[in-house]
């Protein structure tokens, strides 16, 4: 089972704080930071990386901007294995924003994008690589893009040179036979770079879907802690570190991280699995009708969530 070549990459701090606008506590976000280095993770995805033009520091926490100087009240100098990564949105986050990798603590730079925006995905990534980072794209909401779309997409990440492309399961609306056909079109495609796979849990299928792409030789592999992340959350880590049985990971950290922090957060934020998250996944479209209906005093009336996404999507 064992694949030197695979790379764990955690998002709880990133994906989680689409959940709470990033407003996490430094002893927070420095247990997660610790509990990583010590269970031999690759890569920590600590935030976004935006521009204070696109965002108000009123509403959003420091991990929307990852400033060197936030990043160094958490981890130092961060002389560790433990890689530092943040993302960035196409269109909100300016070039001139981006400093150079030698003046950074970050050492990847994923950048998200629609599939059309790939041309300016290849541009802003192939900048950052330019700048000394690591980079890949990830190309969001791959469930709603037609084999024409995506055809065109990998035929132009094929002619850069940017080195991993990932497959992402924004919605938690894709099976495994979904991931298999991806990940092989994906490989066919792009020879000689490496496929990552980002999934969601709206269908309790992610870390399902994330165990057929490494089947498939995808390589970076993406969750986070109790799988906290957006809606449904994500592949969880615990689980994910527990399935690879590579002695370079340790659970223990990890479990120690959920049991005293991430765990008792669930009282504030409400991620992991909920009917109106699988409804959404289902029907494969965006959570944030779930998100909002979560927030409301129906919460707990989920046949009308499911009528309302009917009506919806007769609408739509």
């Amino acid at each position: 089972m064992y694949r030197k070549e695979i790379k764990v990459v955690d998002c709880t701090i990133r994906d989680g704080g689409l959940m709470n606008n990033w407003q996490f506590s430094d002893e927070f976000v420095k247990a997660v930071y610790d509990s990583l280095v010590e269970a031999g993770v690759d890569y920590m995805e600590i935030g976004y990386l935006s521009s204070e033009s696109a965002f108000s520091r009123d509403v959003v926490g420091p991990w929307k901007f990852c400033d060197n100087k936030d990043l160094k009240r958490i981890v130092g100098e961060n002389k560790t294995s433990l890689k530092l990564s943040a993302m960035a949105d196409i269109g909100r986050i300016d070039l001139k924003d981006i400093p150079q990798a030698k003046d950074s603590l970050l050492d990847m730079i994923r950048v998200a994008c629609y599939v059309h925006q790939v041309d300016k995905a290849i541009a802003l990534a192939e900048h950052c690589m330019d700048k000394g980072y690591e980079t890949t794209i990830n190309l969001m909401a791959v469930s709603k893009v037609n084999e024409t779309e995506l055809d065109e997409a990998l035929s132009d990440i094929a002619k850069s040179r940017v080195p991993v492309f990932y497959v992402v399961d924004s919605f938690g609306s894709l099976y495994s036979e979904h991931i298999e056909h991806l990940a092989r079109k994906y490989r066919k495609a792009l020879p000689g770079k490496e496929i990552g796979i980002h999934a969601h849990n709206n269908m309790q299928l992610a870390m399902g879907n994330t165990v057929t792409a490494i089947v498939e030789n995808c390589n970076y592999l993406d969750a986070t802690i109790l799988g906290m992340g957006r809606g449904a959350g994500n592949c969880p880590l615990e689980i994910l570190i527990a399935f690879l049985k590579n002695p370079k990971y340790r659970l223990l950290p990890i479990l120690d991280v959920i049991q005293n922090h991430v765990a008792p957060l669930q009282k504030d934020i409400d991620w992991g699995y909920h009917i109106p998250y699988l409804i959404t996944g289902a029907m494969n479209e965006h959570p944030r009708s779930a998100i909002a209906w979560m927030n409301s005093e129906e919460k707990h009336d989920l046949v009308k969530f499911m009528k309302s996404m009917h009506d919806y999507e007769l609408l739509d």
